[in-house]
């Protein structure tokens, strides 16, 4: 295990590593990691405000939900994408009724209905097409958001027929994000509760004295 751990922190790009692999390191491993058919690819810390939204939408969803038969998971819950042979890790996910684990392993699940999402500078771009992409491949997928974390901007995509999915987004004007199959409604407000906009739009610094 020690060896495999050493190969992986040195470079994932020199070979591939099969499923059972991946999660045998992701078990050992001090930071997670999402596995891409093959290619095991670290995950870049998240921000205090990244952090601060998930577990927003997570409690506004728990305590909106709390006497439905749905269950709200957060952060460490695995997803598995079987027919993109990946496995990843949502910010929030929404399963109706009972989770459908994968293998038994209540750490991975793979029938989702609402998955949520908080977009970073490194992940956005893939959040909104490829990764969007391979979430379709689930039947029970239904609807997606995306929440900026730089300023109160939300995006919505909700599935309809025929592969087609509608599209809203809601900004400062808009008093609350209204999810589309179990009608709760999350203000946008506490969305953006104790975040700090301010800390998130602050230039880098280039490292030059």
């Amino acid at each position: 295990m020690t060896a495999i751990l050493q190969e992986t922190e040195q470079s994932t790009a020199q070979r591939y590593f099969t499923p059972e692999e991946y999660l045998a390191l992701e078990e050992a491993a001090e930071y997670k990691s999402e596995y891409r058919d093959g290619v095991i690819i670290p995950m870049t810390g998240g921000t205090t405000n990244h952090n601060q939204i998930a577990g927003n939408i997570y409690i506004a969803l728990s305590l909106g939900l709390k006497k439905h038969d749905y269950r709200v998971f957060f952060g460490d819950v695995r997803l598995w994408l079987p027919k993109k042979r990946t496995y990843t890790y949502p910010d929030v996910m929404v399963v109706p009724g009972k989770p459908e684990y994968f293998n038994n392993r209540q750490d991975t699940v793979m029938n989702p209905q609402v998955i949520v999402e908080v977009l970073s500078k490194s992940t956005k771009a893939y959040d909104r097409s490829d990764k969007f992409k391979f979430y379709q491949t689930l039947p029970t997928f239904q609807e997606y958001i995306l929440i900026d974390q730089s300023q109160v901007y939300v995006e919505q995509y909700c599935k309809l027929a025929n592969k087609r999915w509608s599209y809203r987004n809601y900004d400062e004007e808009d008093v609350a994000l209204v999810f589309n199959f179990f009608q709760v409604e999350v203000p946008l407000a506490d969305v953006y509760e104790k975040v700090d906009f301010e800390a998130e739009n602050e230039p880098e610094e280039s490292g030059e004295e």
